[in-house]
This record gives structure tokens, sequence and C-alpha cells, in this order.
């Protein structure tokens, strides 16, 4: 009775960790649809989109490897409909993806903490920077039909600050939806009720929503002096 009970138990959470994972996948793929925009004039063929977010938020709950599985789904329908770079760039999207969210859905794993969250956000939006960068140089001549020599010139100016920049405003939408998407899936029933909300937690999150808007509010700046506004 009890080794029924328990089975029944793993299925049922294991059908709510699907149906929520879908719902993420979902929604990265209709904000990436809806919202994407060049910030960096000499690397104009380069997106800023959201969707690392919301994936990351599904990392944050499950951990790295179903981050990962959602990566791969939402790109690939990316591929499939939208995108204009075909395989390659559906490649360098998992790349760049799975380079932010799961090292950052990682750490939070092992540190629950707000501490946690924002030394795997860092991690991730540095590593995707490392990896874009190489991948950049290695990738995007083939793609451009032009020599990496032309490429070289970009990496520092444009690239890096682009990756930075993605990686820093993903990190504070992640902070900032993290607490009201879980809300709602508890609401749901789709992952448990959590206990009484204490002031630690309530501080936490101002924390959280303090330092995204100090993060935002300098992306955006930077952003602007990219484009001759400021």
């Amino acid at each position: 009775m009890n080794n029924t009970l328990s089975r029944n138990n793993d299925r049922s959470s294991h059908l709510k960790m699907l149906a929520t994972l879908g719902m993420l996948a979902a929604m990265a793929y209709v904000i990436t649809f809806l919202c994407r925009v060049p910030i960096i004039p000499a690397v104009p063929f380069l997106d800023l989109e959201f969707k690392s977010a919301v994936i990351l938020i599904g990392g944050f709950i499950y951990g790295p490897l179903p981050a990962f599985a959602v990566t791969v789904v939402v790109c690939f329908l990316e591929m499939l409909t939208f995108s204009s770079t075909g395989f390659i760039g559906f490649i360098m999207n998992v790349l760049a993806t799975s380079a932010f969210v799961c090292p950052a859905a990682f750490i939070y794993k092992k540190k629950k903490k707000l501490t946690g969250a924002i030394i795997g956000l860092a991690a991730g939006t540095l590593l995707m920077t490392g990896v874009m960068l190489l991948w950049n140089y290695l990738v995007t001549p083939i793609y451009m039909h032009i020599s990496r020599e032309m490429i070289m010139p970009l990496l520092i100016p444009a690239f890096l600050p682009f990756n930075l920049i993605k990686g820093a405003l993903n990190s504070s939408a992640t902070l900032i939806l993290y607490k009201f998407v879980v809300t709602a899936l508890r609401k749901a029933k789709l992952l448990p009720r959590a206990g009484e909300e204490s002031k630690k937690k309530t501080s936490t999150f101002i924390s959280s929503l303090v330092l995204s808007i100090v993060v935002i509010t300098t992306c955006v700046l930077v952003i602007l002096a990219f484009n001759g506004i400021l």
C-alpha cells in the first residue's frame, strides 16, 4: 500500500514538473518571439531577449538538467519558426543560453539563498560571455562568410559588452520574477506550498529588487551610451 502511494506521488510530482517546465518553455518562446532588440550598433545581428530569465526560473526550481532540456526545446522551436540563422544559430543559441542558466541553476541548487542566486547569476553571466567570445570568433565568420580577422576587432568592444549586458539584464529579470512565478505555480498546485512568509524572506525579496533595479538602470545607461544617446 505504501509503495503504491509512493509511486503515485512520484508520478504526480513528475507530471507536475513536466507541466511546469512546459509552461515555462512556452513563456520563454513567446517572450523571445515578441521581444528581440538589437542594443549594440556594431553587432546588429545580435538581439537582446529574455528567454534565459524564464528558463532559469525553472532551473532554480528543478536544477540545471531540466533547464538545459527546456533550453534545447525553446531554441529548436525558434529555429523552426522565426529564426533566420538556421542550424548554426540554433547551436549558438543553445550554447549561450545553457552557459548562462546551467551554472546559475547548479550553484543555486547547492546554496538556496539570495547569495547563492547572485553568485550563480554572476558565474553564469561570466561563463556565457567567455563562451560566446570564443564561439563567435570561431563560428560567426563561417556564418557571415567573412574572415576571422574581421571579427577580431569586434570581440572586445562589441561582443563582450553585449553578452555582459544580456546576462546582467536576464539576471535582474530572474531575481524580480522568481517570487511571482513561484507564487503563481503554488496557487496552481504545481509546486508545494511554502510555510508562512517571514520578515527575512520579505527582506530578501526587497534586497533582490533593489539590486535588480540598480543593475537594470546601469545597463540601460550603457546601452544609451553605445547608441550615442548619452
